[in-house]
């Protein structure tokens, strides 16, 4: 276990049946990039039951903070979603991933297209003052089922443009676009569908994406992934990795289950 600091539960907030995420402790000796994931668990007969999580807080911040699906059989989120304040959790020490600016090529526009749980490491990304130094305009888009799904809402229009930090860019720069598919909401369907007919440029007031202005994150539901891949590519824009940059990127290491 010498690769891994055993944090304790600070916080639970259930937003769901089937959402739920919590903060813990932070070892000061963690670092991160905003964007990137970490391996965290439970110890279960000695040995830790892990999984990769993206880590919801920014990196400046002193605790860390995950969002989680509910999976009645998984081996550990049917054990995560019982956590109570106090409780033990082991993080690992070492934090990875392509979700990170450096990965992308200069640009106007950041497309942080998200689905489910795929919002998490998008929550650190737009609470980091360098995202909109990079860029002009910042749109999250998260894409869900049913509108109770569409967590962290609250956070993302009323906290942070008042945060003290970045209040001033987040009003200024970051446009927040939550879309459903199974329920009447002010914006309807999948984020393909409307990057497709472009509706979703025309709602947010930005021009049809080009390879010269608009860079893209992808992170969520491996249908997600595969479609917005397959229109990116297919219009000619090059995924970047940690070797070469590019105008998307795609968090390999694990899509949501």
């Amino acid at each position: 276990m010498s690769n891994f600091n055993e944090e304790r539960v600070l916080s639970v907030h259930h937003w769901t049946d089937s959402l739920f995420s919590f903060r813990t402790t932070r070892d000061p000796s963690f670092r991160f990039r905003n964007g990137e994931f970490t391996m965290i668990g439970l110890k279960a007969e000695g040995k830790p039951l892990l999984r990769a999580y993206s880590v919801v807080s920014a990196n400046y911040e002193d605790e860390l903070e995950f969002f989680s699906i509910k999976v009645p059989n998984g081996p550990l989120t049917s054990k995560l979603q019982h956590l109570k304040v106090g409780d033990p959790i082991v993080v690992s020490r070492k934090a990875t991933g392509t979700l990170v600016l450096d990965n992308l090529m200069p640009g106007r526009h950041l497309y942080l297209l998200g689905t489910g749980t795929g919002l998490a490491p998008f929550l650190a990304i737009i609470k980091d003052p360098e995202t909109y130094e990079r860029f002009e305009k910042v749109v999250l888009v998260h894409g869900c089922r049913q509108v109770q799904e569409l967590a962290y809402g609250e956070t993302i229009t009323e906290t942070l443009p008042n945060h003290e930090l970045i209040g001033d860019m987040v009003r200024d720069q970051l446009v927040y676009y939550p879309t459903v598919t199974r329920e009447p909401f002010r914006n309807r369907g999948r984020i393909t569908d409307l990057m497709t007919s472009g509706k979703l440029f025309s709602d947010i007031g930005l021009p049809m994406m080009t390879k010269e202005d608009d860079r893209f994150m992808l992170c969520g539901s491996p249908d997600m992934i595969r479609d917005t891949r397959d229109l990116l590519s297919g219009a000619g824009y090059v995924e970047g990795n940690h070797g070469e940059a590019g105008h998307y990127v795609i968090e390999k290491a694990f899509v949501e289950k």
